[in-house]
């Protein structure tokens, strides 16, 4: 028997049981179609991360407090380029949470008192208007800029500049909108009010004076980012008095960042998979389970070829022909349903995106094929076993 005879064998033992054979083909379709899903899920989110950390800007250092505070007094330290050579721009942060009023409307955002070099540090840009100046931040001037969101939820469709927006019973005037920017983590970029940072601590308060949630430092260049870190360590150690192995606050690098968020996004997405690699297993057993009943009701054919003349190997090779057109099948099947629900549906039900893999496609399919054959080696084993006249006796 040639192959071209093994394979049209292999499909009529398949289509002579339908149901069976698809229930068969629909455990491996659900494995398949998870292990895309994962993948697309686990490779969509690192994407969306690696996106969200570099949008914090480039050859950025993220100081936060650590069981103790940041002050101005940082800042300015942070600013010397004397102290600080490889720090180009700093920029602070004070946040507070505070409702915006516009007429009628109201919104509740983050308000954040900060400098004009955070536009550059930020890595952010204006979608209309303009951004704060030193004058401002000198005269603690009724000025805001808001993120995207925040002015559609406040004026609609309207243009925004020039109007006011009243926080905390302070009126401010709307000098310029950013572009968008996304989500940052559990944050959204596009949902925020600045404002000068002198003006929020002396006329809009919710943030102690003095005190920042969080300094951006820039270093020079890529390769002087590492000589930011360290110059900004000692400056900050050194002014809080504390000691190298009990600091009081924290610097993260966008590597260190993106190095976290992957290590912790690749755990999850293993997870994921381990528990799509179950369904695979399960429809591995289901293929077994056909094979070996397929064995049993045919035990008359196989006396039968084998009295003809047919070899053991000629038996293992029908049987295990069908197993793996099983597990073709039930591949095939399980990709289209995977990539159907990466690209049109998940999309539609989740925040995150879902990438669409050709490698993870095509790599699954021959998982599939694989996991048919490895499961079909016993039953084939058993088949091409059987002794010709025992075969025929069987009632």
């Amino acid at each position: 028997m040639n192959w071209g005879e093994t394979l049209r064998t292999g499909l009529e033992g398949v289509r002579s049981h339908r149901l069976r054979s698809a229930l068969t083909m629909l455990g491996i379709m659900i494995g398949i179609a998870a292990v895309i899903l994962t993948v697309g899920f686990g490779e969509g989110a690192s994407t969306q991360i690696q996106a969200q950390i570099n949008s914090l800007g480039t050859n950025l250092l993220i100081i936060s407090p650590l069981g103790g505070n940041l002050t101005t007094t940082d800042v300015s330290a942070l600013q010397s380029k004397a102290a600080a050579p490889d720090i180009s721009v700093v920029a602070p942060e004070a946040q507070t949470g505070q409702t915006l009023d516009n007429g009628t409307t109201s919104w509740g955002t983050s308000v954040v008192g900060t400098t004009p070099d955070w536009l550059q540090v930020r890595d952010r840009t204006m979608d209309v208007g303009t951004f704060l100046t030193p004058a401002d931040e000198k005269n603690a001037a009724d000025v805001t800029v808001l993120g995207p969101t925040t002015a559609t939820k406040l004026f609609g469709h309207s243009d925004p500049l020039g109007q006011s927006v009243t926080i905390n019973g302070l009126p401010l005037e709307v000098i310029g909108v950013l572009t968008s920017a996304g989500s940052s983590g559990t944050s959204n970029e596009d949902d925020e009010a600045l404002v000068p940072l002198s003006t929020l601590e002396e006329q809009i308060g919710g943030a102690s004076r003095g005190t920042v949630t969080t300094i951006y430092a820039e270093a020079t260049s890529p390769g002087s980012l590492s000589g930011a870190y360290q110059e900004a360590n000692t400056l900050l150690l050194n002014i809080h008095g504390d000691s190298a192995a009990n600091p009081d606050f924290t610097i993260n690098s966008q590597q260190s960042l993106l190095s976290t968020a992957s290590t912790v996004n690749k755990t999850l997405t293993e997870l994921l998979a381990g528990i799509a690699a179950i369904s695979l297993l399960v429809g591995g057993i289901g293929v077994m389970n056909i094979m070996l009943v397929s064995v049993t009701e045919r035990v008359r054919e196989i006396g039968l070829r084998k009295a003809l003349g047919a070899t053991p190997r000629v038996i293992r090779r029908q049987f295990l022909v069908e197993a793996s057109l099983l597990g073709l099948v039930g591949g095939v099947l399980g990709a289209a349903v995977g990539l159907i629900g990466a690209a049109f549906v998940l999309p539609h039900l989740i925040s995150n995106a879902v990438a669409v893999s050709p490698t993870a496609t095509l790599g699954a399919i021959a998982v599939a094929v694989i996991i048919g054959l490895v499961f079909g080696v016993y039953p084939a084993g058993r088949a091409a076993r059987l002794a010709p006249i025992d075969a025929l006796r069987t009632e």
